[in-house]
């Protein structure tokens, strides 16, 4: 029986662990900080395992490498070369779902010489985006056409019904990720003209769209230009990849960064403070002021009612005490936005993808869109762990049968990747449905 080995029993494991471990027979062992949330996992399946691991205990974490067929890091990306390098040792394959980093990146030239399969960039954003895209390329490539337009955008998001804070947001993952990712700066490409934005910048950079039934608003996810090349789509106009929230979220966000509400900068002496005198003090007000009236003041082209009502709601202006010694403006909203922004248990989360290309053939036109909207289950999996973790799930059983056998630093552009992964998913209900419109010339969209 093959021997999986798991590293990291986090938001998106469970998924990952039933599809190898119920559906397909597989001996699969857990590895985590916290063991009890290994075993939550394992759930005393027979052919499952759950142990502690402190990934800096490096002899421990080389012997599991060692014992296992195949390896998937969910750690912090952080560690992901550390793992890698012990696969290489060792031959054994990797499996993240984490961006490629350059690090990583250099050990392909190791990696093929080892015989051995570093599969990153497998969940969902990057992942199921990087595989229903590219199926779709190199259809209208093998026809004889030409992408001259590629607009991707994805958002994990409350479903409807579950959209009942002012945000219009909840967290399936980590708040200090998404509020840190507020601070990219973005560059893409639109109708052949470059657009860079700042990072300070970000969220005035924003556009309705509507995606089905659903009304929503983009802004830029960092940076598009690289997926030129990656994606073979050289002489392309428009290149943009955004992400998807609930109109209203950059209004408040764009406050949120201007205010430095993102900044890192230490704050000590506030345990027992009410929240209210922790936000005065982050936007020098004097504690005998009404912060309200100040932000109005001050900041009336950022700060209006609607926002305002956002920031009371979160508790920004109000006497709950802090529970911690110091913190950070990033750390402190984080704080607030996880205790109020949480699913209530039955709630559904959604997940939207969306594609829309342009294609240029001799004799026609065609606009080609793919959407997968997901829902999480009530009281079971989110839409957020499928989509994230059954891509890698699948990878690794299809490594391990030995269906995939590249060797070297990859991410999923590949049919030999994409076409038995999505093929799999729709077994799974997790669906990109394309469809194609030609010579229609009422085609616009976001941005």
């Amino acid at each position: 029986m093959k021997k999986i080995l798991i590293l990291g029993a986090g938001l998106v494991a469970k998924p990952m662990v039933d599809y190898l471990l119920k559906r397909n027979n597989f001996q699969v062992t857990v590895a985590s900080r916290t063991v009890s949330k290994a075993e939550k996992l394992v759930q005393g399946h027979p052919n499952g395992k759950a142990l502690p691991l402190l990934v800096d205990h490096d002899q421990e974490l080389e012997n599991l490498v060692r014992d296992h067929e195949i390896v998937v890091s969910l750690l912090p990306y952080v560690y992901h070369v550390k793992v890698a390098r012990l696969c290489l040792k060792h031959r054994r394959p990797l499996v993240t779902t984490s961006y490629v980093s350059q690090e990583m990146k250099s050990l392909d030239a190791a990696a093929r010489e080892a015989g051995v399969l570093i599969l990153n960039e497998i969940g969902l954003d990057p992942g199921i985006d990087h595989m229903s895209a590219m199926r779709i390329i190199h259809d209208v490539q093998k026809r004889g056409g030409k992408i001259t337009s590629f607009r991707s955008y994805c958002g994990g998001l409350p479903a409807p019904e579950a959209n009942d804070n002012p945000w219009g947001y909840k967290f399936s993952w980590s708040p200090r990720g998404v509020l840190q990712a507020g601070r990219n700066s973005a560059r893409f490409l639109l109708h052949g003209e470059l657009k860079e934005i700042d990072g300070a910048d970000l969220f005035a950079n924003h556009w309705p769209i509507q995606i089905e039934n659903l009304q929503l608003e983009t802004y830029p996810n960092r940076d598009s230009l690289p997926y030129i090349e990656l994606y073979g789509l050289d002489g392309i106009e428009t290149m943009y990849r955004g992400t998807l929230r609930y109109p209203g979220w950059s209004k408040a966000m764009l406050a949120v960064s201007k205010l430095g509400l993102l900044k890192e900068d230490k704050i000590s002496g506030v345990k027992g403070l009410p929240c209210a005198a922790i936000f005065n003090r982050i936007l020098e007000i004097e504690p005998t002021e009404d912060a309200r009236e100040v932000l109005k003041a001050r900041y009336s082209q950022l700060v209006d009612d609607e926002v305002l009502e956002k920031f009371a709601w979160l508790g920004l202006f109000g006497n709950e005490p802090f529970e911690q010694d110091a913190t950070t403006p990033i750390d402190f909203l984080a704080h607030l936005m996880l205790k109020k922004m949480q699913y209530k248990p039955g709630e559904r989360d959604m997940i939207v993808l969306y594609h829309d290309f342009l294609a240029e053939f001799p004799d026609k036109t065609e606009h080609i869109n793919s959407i997968l909207l997901d829902f999480g289950i009530p009281h079971g999996d989110s839409a957020m762990s499928r989509t994230v973790s059954l891509p890698a799930a699948i990878a690794v059983k299809l490594i391990v049968e030995e269906q995939i056998s590249l060797t070297g630093v990859h991410i999923p552009v590949t049919p030999s990747i994409y076409n038995p992964v999505l093929k799999e998913l729709e077994t799974l209900g997790i669906v990109c449905k394309e469809t194609t419109t030609v010579n229609d010339d009422s085609f616009s969209i976001a941005p």
